[in-house]
């Protein structure tokens, strides 16, 4: 995973991974930011087990969560979490990754600010909830690196950029078609 080169508006750390799910975890937290404004953020973890999950159905796993803020017209929109979800395997299939056992829970949450709060505008948040199973390649090994990146092109698809030019050396797929949701713009208050 420590190959992967993402865009330049996303800004990656390694951080503490998660100690009970598996014997073994490495997990990245990201965040989109473009003009010193975060425009979505997320955390991808890496799970491994040698003895297998029979849930997984492999050895390995990818645990996500992906969150942005929405304008309130895309928030209205009634085919948007199918969309999200779209974005995800998109992303894989997308960078030609071979995958299984997608699962997960696409959610949105709007906040109405009162009292003192209440100059801000209504907020609504987008969150994405997955896990799948990377299929292993040359020795039994998922390409790890390849599967951060199609979730560094989720997590700027739903931030609101548009592909980025294609870098055969850092591996970023563009294509007709590609629609992302509109940049939130703005201070919260306004």
């Amino acid at each position: 995973m420590r190959s992967a080169r993402p865009r330049s508006e996303i800004e990656i750390d390694p951080t503490r991974p998660p100690q009970r799910l598996a014997p073994y975890a490495y997990a990245v937290e990201a965040a989109v930011v473009e003009d010193e404004e975060d425009l979505a953020d997320g955390r991808l973890v890496l799970l491994h087990d040698p003895d297998g999950h029979e849930a997984w159905k492999g050895t390995f796993r990818l645990v996500t969560l992906i969150r942005a803020e929405l304008e309130p017209e895309m928030a209205a929109d009634p085919l948007l979490p199918e969309v999200c979800w779209s974005w995800l395997t998109g992303a894989m299939e997308a960078r030609g990754l071979a995958y299984g056992e997608a699962s997960g829970t696409v959610t949105m949450a709007g906040s109405h600010y009162f009292g003192g709060l209440a100059d801000r505008r209504p907020a609504t948040q987008i969150e994405i909830r997955a896990s799948w199973t990377p299929r292993e390649g040359l020795g039994g090994v998922p390409d790890t690196g390849a599967h951060l990146a199609a979730w560094c092109d989720l997590l700027c698809q739903i931030a609101g950029l548009p592909p980025a030019p294609a870098d055969p050396g850092a591996g970023t797929v563009t294509g007709a078609g590609v629609v992302s949701l509109p940049q939130r713009r703005g201070p919260q208050g306004a």
